[in-house]
């Protein structure tokens, strides 16, 4: 489970892109509650978006020729040269080099060995986002992968991820956690790419907590998204269902089951 402990290759921060911030902000308004917290020029106009006065997640207007629209995971590192020099021993690359966020931390954007993007984040002031665990918050993540082999090697590489594995229908689970964290601190999992019909390319998707799947669904539909699965039940985990913002961006929605029948409780 994600925590604000934020240990050592965990998610810290999740962050998305799209051509035009003001169409899709209305999106995430009326599908989590979501305000816009518009940047300033200081920081090239990166923005946040906003739940209460406590940041959900990141974003940033890039046309889409430069970057198609998309969510971008960010993983905790206590040395991000080091990362980099880790990514690329381990078959990564790096799309941009490190840098200096003010006194707020240091980041690169990196790709693992399959070509999927990430990030990753070295503390400074910001620690990371506010909201996790909880409606309009960051909850989960999973990796679409067509090796899932490899990922575990790149990643087990590179942060030291340690794995559980979790009956599934038609096979099993792949679940992740931090090295110096347990079977508590799972974050996410690594799926492989060819097990769902929905996904044609590898990436990463953020899952976002919702009270209710089936109504956020539907507000997805009202709004200009896309259901690109509709909503699904599994014992122990909850209602979860796969979308993408006006701009195209995937991520999913996740309404937990409660605390006493979820897996491992």
């Amino acid at each position: 489970m994600l925590n604000s402990r934020f240990p050592t290759g965990a998610p810290v921060w999740v962050d998305m892109c799209a051509p035009d911030l003001g169409s899709v902000s209305s999106f995430y308004r009326e599908l989590f509650g979501w305000e816009l917290q518009q940047g300033g020029p200081e920081f090239g106009g990166y923005s946040q978006f906003q739940l209460g006065g406590r940041t959900t997640a990141g974003a940033m207007a890039m046309p889409a020729d430069e970057a198609p629209p998309s969510w971008t995971l960010y993983f905790r590192t206590p040395e991000v040269d080091a990362t980099v020099k880790s990514v690329e021993q381990a078959g990564g690359g790096t799309l941009f080099e490190a840098v200096d966020i003010a006194d707020f931390g240091r980041m690169a954007g990196l790709t693992d060995s399959a070509g999927v993007p990430f990030s990753v984040w070295q503390q400074g002031q910001l620690k990371g986002l506010d909201v996790l665990n909880e409606p309009g918050g960051l909850i989960w993540a999973e990796l679409y992968t067509p090796d899932v082999t490899a990922a575990l090697g790149f990643y087990g590489s590179v942060f030291g991820w340690g794995t559980t594995e979790m009956p599934f229908p038609g096979g099993s689970y792949t679940m992740v956690h931090p090295a110096d964290g347990t079977a508590d601190d799972m974050f996410g999992g690594v799926v492989p790419l060819d097990s769902d019909p929905a996904e044609a390319t590898a990436y990463w998707l953020p899952y976002f907590q919702v009270d209710d799947c089936d109504e956020a669904v539907a507000k997805a539909r009202r709004t200009g998204g896309e259901v690109r699965m509709e909503p699904v039940s599994m014992e122990g985990v909850g209602r979860f269902a796969k979308l993408a913002d006006p701009a195209g961006a995937r991520f999913a929605v996740l309404q937990p089951s409660p605390p006493g029948e979820q897996a491992g409780a």
